[in-house]
């Protein structure tokens, strides 16, 4: 064991805080029964398009049919969450409640496993206090649990991973340890570097933006030869290859197509960013009907054609709507941190609260980060570009409240380092 990896269990959260987290979310599953998930649109809700390819695998179909019926072969979505969704499946059976509730307790796992990595990023970052009260507020607070425990998709596992490889940049960098040590770049540590990242990319590729920033980040702080860094550098490279070059090449040899994670970019432009685009869509991608007209084109075509036409209608809308697509890109900037809609079923008192929740939390956030910076706090500009960068693609394509999930951590660690670096103003000495 190194010097370093004995001096960053000093900044391992008490273990308590993952059970509380983790047992606060099986309780409200279990008495709130969201694991019994709306039969509308034939389950649509169990998973949405990740459901339906997980369907497709668990039935023997292959990885296709991601909206109504036998559409074929699909890249709609990445990988990893839609396979372990299909040997959940599996195991305790397709759309089924018990099927439902443990994919909802390992969606909490990932989400109380996180309180674990905001615990270490606060104590590396600013201090003890800090670090206590931010990985409670995420094991506890309503709305960091609310993905895990209502949703069936990735943004639990997503959010884990970023903060996973958070923390590691930090022990990368030697971030709040007494001492530097030459072995904290260890090639142990690059390869856990790439095959975190190969997870996030087959999980939620938008993230990738922040990849090169991180590792040149990470390399800044290397001790060792620039030869030996490279080396690390590498070998970690080819580890993130090596996880996506099985997806890689599946794409190429049933869409004979270079696919390298996802293959629905130009529908998802038409869709969000095209003629009657208000700068959020309500509503899947395609219509939930199999007869539908736009479903049977999509199924004739194939979604590799579909979607290089769906691109270059949006494409020639575009070209002559320049104005309607700054404002709608203006538009899913404000969504994405003060307010994203939610659909007219939920209830005016509980759509405030989640609007106030929302925008307040971003608000926080942003400050905190922002008295970071002023503070020169350790890694705050490395935090800085996450802000800035992981959003990035929201803003010009399409933009959901769970888009800004894996930024979550980040924003409960600055909104609680703002409100305890606020102190009152000494009172003015009364015998001056």
């Amino acid at each position: 064991m190194t010097a370093t990896d004995t001096q960053s269990k000093s900044f391992r959260a008490p273990w308590l805080i993952f059970w509380a987290g983790l047992a606060v979310r099986v309780l409200y599953i279990t008495l709130a029964h969201t694991y019994k998930i709306r039969l509308f649109q034939d389950h649509f809700q169990f998973g949405w398009e990740m459901g339906r390819i997980a369907r497709a695998l668990a039935t023997g179909y292959g990885y296709s049919d991601p909206f109504v019926g036998h559409t074929g072969p699909t890249a709609w979505v990445p990988p990893l969450y839609p396979l372990l969704l299909a040997a959940v499946f599996k195991l305790f059976g397709v759309y089924s409640a018990l099927s439902a509730g443990v994919v909802l307790t390992i969606n909490s796992i990932f989400s109380a496993a996180t309180a674990l990595f905001v615990y270490e990023i606060a104590a590396r970052c600013y201090n003890r206090r800090v670090a206590v009260w931010s990985a409670w507020l995420w094991a506890l607070y309503p709305a960091a649990l609310q993905y895990a425990v209502h949703w069936v998709w990735e943004m639990s596992l997503t959010a884990m991973l970023f903060s996973w490889i958070l923390v590691l940049a930090l022990r990368m960098r030697s971030i709040g340890d007494p001492s530097r040590d030459d072995d904290a770049q260890s090639m142990q540590r690059w390869l856990l570097f790439g095959a975190l990242w190969g997870l996030v990319a087959l999980s939620n590729a938008t993230l990738l933006l922040f990849l090169p920033i991180c590792g040149i980040w990470i390399l800044l702080g290397s001790r060792g030869s620039l030869g030996s860094a490279l080396l690390r550098v590498s070998l970690a490279s080819i580890v993130f290859l090596a996880l996506l070059a099985p997806w890689i090449w599946r794409n190429w040899v049933v869409f004979h197509a270079f696919i390298p994670i996802r293959g629905n970019l130009g529908a998802e432009m038409y869709a969000g960013s095209g003629p009657g685009s208000n700068g959020f869509a309500f509503i899947a991608t395609l219509p939930l009907v199999e007869h539908d007209p736009e479903t049977m084109r999509y199924k004739t075509l194939g979604e590799v054609e579909y979607v290089k036409e769906q691109g270059a209608k949006a494409n020639a809308y575009l070209a002559t709507h320049h104005l309607h697509y700054f404002q709608i890109s203006l538009k899913r900037f404000y969504f994405y941190w003060v307010s994203v809609p939610h659909p007219v079923e939920h209830s005016a008192p509980a759509e405030f609260g989640r609007e106030l929740s929302y925008c307040f939390l971003g608000i926080t956030g942003l400050l905190g980060l922002a008295l970071s910076l002023k503070n020169r706090i350790p890694a705050a500009g490395l935090f800085v570009w996450a802000f800035l960068l992981l959003p990035m693609t929201y803003y010009f394509v399409t933009v959901a409240a769970r888009f800004r999930h894996p930024l979550e951590p980040l924003i409960a660690i600055f909104s609680v380092y703002l409100f305890q670096s606020a102190a009152p103003r000494p009172r003015a000495d009364k015998h001056a």
